[in-house]
């Protein structure tokens, strides 16, 4: 049996097909400029050479046709015909509070989904297009929707009210919800396995950096606090979104400028952070670039950026009482060794103390690692998340009838065997050009 993921955006569709019955990842791959001229696809299928190709998608239910048929065609396909594909997981980035696990998707799901559009106008409606095209081309199969709040739910309302009138929450469901739930819930399972920890007796401070980055703060195994708010806006410097900021600026700047609040809105969305810093740019490769060369907006922007996540590693400690490990974790947090050194400066005072030279040899998708010194009262830890097979594992298990909310359920990798067939691979061929990764590669207790 074949499950098949999508994460679709306002114009690209990412999918994975994944074979269950030999737990191997068979294709990954995305279409980019959805509704956009010039639409193309990478697709990648394990053991053969990266096939792109170009076609024009109009509209989502274009894109995923597209990827449909090419993950049964002649050349370049991994299965034989649609009927082995036994269920589709979906990504929906806001589910409100309505959700504290995943569904499969029905009327009132996609209902709710919409509804949620104004807490995610950039996230939400590109989802539900993706469902909704994803059902055209596949009728017969469960659809099964994966929210990034859902995983917040367990927050207590000190972490997750505002401090504004308490008919803003009655009526408009105003509140923190937090994203980058299947990240955390991956990672946080993770980590304690690798601590050798019962998952609903460790506390962790997780850091999800990428484009889009978030903390949490998981206590007992549940997510207690997260930077992010009503909004993916709120918390961190990202890419294009400005994080925290005084709630009086917009107004300020609308009042000065006489922006709309539209504009404002997208401004803080697509045009702060990173890239209202430096001028130019947004991929931290390229700030590091321009920071070597003596780049000053560039050098200021990676402290910002780190001073940023420190004052939460801080704030989540004291929130926490212990920490049984420090996690990073995402694109930025993976390979960004020039970040994660920036962030651990200086945080031996509250018990983190890392190795230098194990932060700089860590850039990888295929292993764990563990870059704190042994005399670190804190661990720091290295876990690649995989957002795709929680995504996978929910949608064969909702069409199973044997899900539930994480707290009642186990995922493959909350075994202290399990392996990621087509990361153990990639391991052996990194092994081979650094034999040095070994050392840093972390391994349950």
């Amino acid at each position: 049996m074949v499950i098949l993921t999508l994460n679709c955006g306002s114009s690209s569709a990412k999918y994975q097909v994944y074979d269950w019955d030999a737990k191997d990842i068979l294709a990954v791959g995305i279409v980019e400029k959805v509704t956009i001229a010039g639409s193309f696809i990478t697709h990648k299928v394990k053991g053969r050479e990266e096939y792109s190709a170009q076609k024009d998608c109009p509209t989502h239910t274009d894109a995923v046709q597209w990827i449909i048929n090419l993950l049964t065609s002649r050349e370049q396909g991994v299965i034989s015909d649609m009927s082995m594909i036994g269920a589709v997981g979906h990504r929906v980035v806001h589910g409100g509070n309505k959700f504290t696990k995943s569904v499969i998707v029905d009327d009132a799901a996609m209902k709710a989904f919409g509804e949620m559009q104004d807490m995610s106008p950039l996230h939400n409606p590109a989802n539900i297009m993706g469902i909704e095209a994803a059902k055209k081309v596949l009728p017969n199969v469960p659809h099964c929707a994966v929210m990034d709040t859902a995983w917040h739910q367990t927050m207590p309302p000190e972490s997750y009210l505002y401090a504004v009138p308490g008919e803003w929450y009655e009526k408009y469901h105003v509140r923190r919800y937090g994203f980058h739930g299947t990240s955390f819930l991956y990672t946080a399972k993770r980590a304690a396995v690798l601590l050798g920890k019962d998952p609903f007796r460790t506390n962790l401070i997780i850091c999800h950096l990428g484009n889009g980055a978030s903390v949490n703060a998981v206590k007992d195994g549940c997510s207690f606090d997260t930077s992010m708010g009503i909004t993916p806006l709120e918390g961190l410097v990202m890419g294009t979104r400005s994080g925290d900021l005084d709630p009086a600026l917009p107004f300020y700047i609308m009042r000065k400028t006489g922006m709309s609040a539209a504009e404002t809105e997208s401004a803080l969305n697509k045009k702060a952070g990173l890239l209202g810093l430096t001028g130019q740019y947004t991929d931290r490769r390229d700030i590091q670039a321009a920071a070597v060369k003596g780049d000053k907006q560039a050098l200021l922007a990676q402290r910002i950026e780190a001073q940023r996540v420190k004052k939460y590693i801080g704030a989540y400690q004291a929130t926490l009482g212990r920490v049984d490990a420090l996690v990073f974790t995402a694109g930025v947090g993976e390979f960004a060794w020039f970040i994660r050194k920036k962030i651990l400066d200086g945080l031996e005072g509250i018990g983190i103390v890392y190795d230098p030279a194990k932060n700089e040899m860590s850039h990888t998708r295929n292993t764990e690692t563990i870059i704190s010194k042994p005399e670190s009262k804190i661990p720091v830890y290295i876990i690649p998340t995989d957002e795709e097979l929680v995504m996978t594992e929910d949608a064969y298990a909702l069409m199973k009838g044997t899900y539930d909310v994480h707290t009642r359920f186990s995922y493959s990798f909350q075994s202290r065997d399990y392996v990621n067939k087509g990361r153990a691979e990639g391991l052996k061929s990194e092994l081979a050009k650094h034999p040095e990764l070994a050392s840093i590669i972390a391994s349950p207790r």
